[in-house]
């Protein structure tokens, strides 16, 4: 009997959507904050089950400090919902699942929101969407998140929503090419899935011919935001589960809806040496 692993991976998305309507039968909108937390919960307890034994998932801070001696060059990222991080690097400070950790020890980071939109509310506002880009891309104070440094070092960063407010691509196309890239997997809803395709030279990065693919892919986009981070965070890629991970016929490519060029930059590696002192990044 061959077994049906499209249909099992399809059940993941059925089995997150049913756990959060759950609690929202229960409480209502009587508490929102509440609400989301369970939903970051959710996802980081699906995680954890297909996560390598090396690998811990949690939520916190991420720490870095280039003053190794006096520690005078301290800076510290927002709170970020879910991070996944190598357990045999230590930690700065842990409770339960909450975790400050330092960026060599991370290999995932995610933003797990109720809804998204790529509609502004004003002409003069950013959209839902674009405002958590844009948060991430802060993220660039960091030497090795920083796509323009030669320590750099790539990472699963990605934004998971239960739901899209927009059917729009030319919204979404708008909010992608004017992004930094730093954002590589993007899940909205259980149909939208966008991942960018990074060129590059060596360690660096050739913004000539990156790219988001925008796809649309039925009830797959939640677990094949979660195998691509699988993937990518596995100190080696397991290829031989590629049937299992991605099981659509043809590959994703056959459901691409657009694709998305950044809109070019100049490109100057920056020496570590030479870098400027960053500041928190809030």
């Amino acid at each position: 009997m061959i077994p049906n692993i499209k249909s099992f991976q399809e059940s993941i998305t059925r089995e997150l959507e049913l756990t959060k309507d759950r609690v929202r039968n229960l409480i209502g909108n009587a508490n929102w904050a509440e609400e989301g937390r369970f939903k970051e919960a959710i996802l980081r307890k699906t995680i954890s089950q297909f996560l390598p034994g090396n690998l811990v998932i949690g939520t916190g801070f991420i720490v870095a400090n280039y003053d190794h001696h006096r520690g005078s060059q301290g800076i510290i990222s927002h709170q970020v919902d879910i991070i996944v991080y190598d357990g045999s690097i230590p930690v700065v400070f842990k409770e339960g699942d909450f975790v400050i950790v330092t960026e060599s020890a991370v290999r995932a980071i995610i933003e797990v929101k109720s809804a998204t939109s790529t509609k502004s509310k004003s002409p003069k506002a950013d959209s839902a969407l674009n405002n958590i880009i844009k948060k991430f891309e802060k993220l660039k104070a960091f030497s090795s998140f920083n796509p323009l440094n030669e320590d750099y070092r790539q990472r699963f960063i990605g934004i998971f929503s239960y739901s899209h407010n927009s059917a729009d691509l030319d919204d979404l196309q708008k909010v992608l090419e004017n992004s930094a890239g730093i954002v590589n997997h993007i899940s909205l809803g259980r149909n939208k899935f966008i991942k960018f395709w990074a060129d590059r030279k060596g360690l660096f990065r050739s913004d000539e011919e990156d790219h988001y693919s925008i796809y649309n892919i039925a009830d797959l986009s939640f677990s094949y935001f979660i195998s691509n981070l699988l993937h990518s965070v596995s100190d080696q890629d397991p290829y031989d589960r590629y049937w299992f991970s991605f099981p659509i016929e043809g590959t994703k490519e056959v459901y691409r809806e657009r694709r998305v060029k950044l809109k070019k930059i100049k490109i100057t590696r920056i020496p570590y040496k030479s870098r400027p002192v960053a500041k928190n990044v809030k």
